[in-house]
């Protein structure tokens, strides 16, 4: 097994340095792409700068990865081992550090841009709505200010008819009653006319926010539909801070105070002094009543003041490198790709270690210079099993020659006798020493035999070639 997998290492060689090269080269690719977003320069500049850089990028990865082919899968010793896997996992934070985030902007700059727009859309239309909110709820005070004009209005009309006083006219009382019903109603239309001024400012924001929604789902370069979005962005945080202004809360915490704090009771013009007594007792009942309204509505007005105040958020415009790298987590599959056009390579060196592992288990002859390939040993076994043959074939008896009595007689010359030993072509030298066998003949190792197949001589010489 250990032959074929140091042949299938051999073959496979010029495929390992294939793929490394045609992978450093996407990497490259894509690294141009990234890289080309970053730079803000005239478009030569842009455009030289961003080849240097895909180029140095792609020759590092294939230096890399070629040095730890050759030397991780020969080391054997477990220092040098974790050494070479510690510069391994070091050169691969390198790599995704200056390559592999530009092949993510490449393969996903496009799509995370988008989602960029979305999530400042989303985060737009939740301060708008809040910006609204907090301007609308004025408009809640609007139904307690009416419910209190019409109340003072009332008794004032119940006062001309001597409801109050027991007295009918239009006395202190009367006055003091419209007076404080004018004023609320007074206040009321303020707040009816700003509402009206936020309802104009709800639509032009909704449109603000349909131009954006356009922007995103529009077809075209994002860098373009970008730039709109944020115009529009702008346009509708203008729009918020309008909406902010636009609260009528505080001028109405200030009328309820001034109702409150400021009253003038009038002086009594009864005729007599019973009639004045009266309308002292009513106008002492006014005052305590507007005073309850005034802390009401200053209650409710406190209210909406109170509401956290909504700051406008500015889009920020950011590269498709910046977005892949804030949304990485929406991007997970498009990292993946990128890291691993860059790390792959790193599997291979895995799979050479561990096959030259198993070669190493199973005690393969290992080459060196000098030393004849697993082919020229078999060849040399199998020369060396056919010289035992005919070693063999020499030391055997010759078969017994037929008595001359029963050849018959044949006329003609007859043929001299040869001496085998002194015939051409047959080596009569002897070897000597060690290499010669007790009968004469060659001797061979102790582990080989003559007569033995080739092949299983190659395995009992292992352990001699490893010596």
């Amino acid at each position: 097994m250990s032959i074929a997998l140091r042949d299938g290492v051999r073959h496979l060689e010029t495929t390992a340095r294939v793929s490394l090269l045609v992978l450093a080269l996407a990497s490259g690719v894509y690294t141009y792409l990234g890289v080309r977003e970053l730079l803000e320069a005239s478009p030569a500049a842009v455009f030289f700068a961003a080849i240097i850089y895909s180029a140095a990028v792609s020759v590092a990865i294939y230096a890399f990865w070629a040095f730890l082919m050759r030397f991780l899968p020969q080391v054997v010793d477990a220092t040098s081992r974790m050494l070479l896997l510690g510069a391994m996992a070091l050169g691969c934070v390198m790599i995704v550090a200056m390559s592999s985030w530009l092949n993510a902007s490449a393969l996903a700059g496009a799509a995370a841009l988008e989602r960029h727009l979305g999530a400042s859309l989303a985060q737009a239309e939740d301060e708008f709505q809040r910006a609204y909110g907090n301007a609308l709820a004025t408009q809640g005070l609007a139904p307690d200010i009416q419910l209190a004009a019409t109340r003072f209005a009332e008794l004032a009309q119940a006062e001309r008819s001597g409801s109050l006083t027991g007295t009918s006219g239009s006395g202190t009382v009367v006055q003091l009653l419209g007076q404080m019903s004018n004023q609320l109603a007074a206040l009321g239309k303020e707040v009816a006319a700003s509402g009206g001024r936020i309802a104009d400012l709800n639509e032009e924001g909704a449109r603000h926010l349909a131009a954006m929604r356009e922007r995103i789902a529009a077809s075209g370069p994002v860098a373009a539909r970008a730039e709109d979005f944020g115009n529009a962005s702008t346009a509708l945080a203008g729009v918020m801070t309008a909406l902010q202004q636009a609260s009528i809360a505080p001028a109405v915490k200030r009328i309820a105070a001034d109702l409150g704090e400021n009253f003038i009771a009038p002086a009594a013009d009864g005729r007599t002094a019973e009639i004045a007594g009266r309308q002292t007792e009513v106008v002492g009942r006014v005052q305590t009543a507007v005073a309850a309204q005034a802390r009401a509505l200053a209650k409710a007005a406190d209210a909406v003041i109170d509401r956290p105040p909504v700051v406008a958020s500015r889009y920020e415009q950011i590269s498709p490198a910046e977005a892949v790298l804030r949304y990485a987590n929406d991007f997970v599959p498009s990292w993946a790709g990128a890291i691993s056009i860059d790390l792959l390579p790193g599997v291979l060196v895995l799979i050479l270690c561990v096959v030259h592992a198993a070669i190493r288990r199973e005690g393969a002859p290992l080459p060196r210079a000098g030393e004849m390939t697993a082919a020229e040993l078999v060849s040399a076994l199998r020369m060396a099993h056919e010289v035992g043959s005919a070693h063999a074939a020499l030391r055997a008896p010759p078969a017994p020659a037929a008595p001359a009595s029963d050849l018959p007689d044949v006329p003609g010359p007859r043929l001299p006798e040869v001496d085998p030993a002194a015939m051409p072509g047959t080596n009569t030298a002897r070897a000597t020493g060690s290499d010669v066998a007790p009968d004469g003949s060659a001797a061979l190792p102790s582990r080989v035999r003559a007569d033995a197949e080739p092949e299983a001589n190659v395995t009992a010489l292992r352990p001699a070639l490893r010596d």
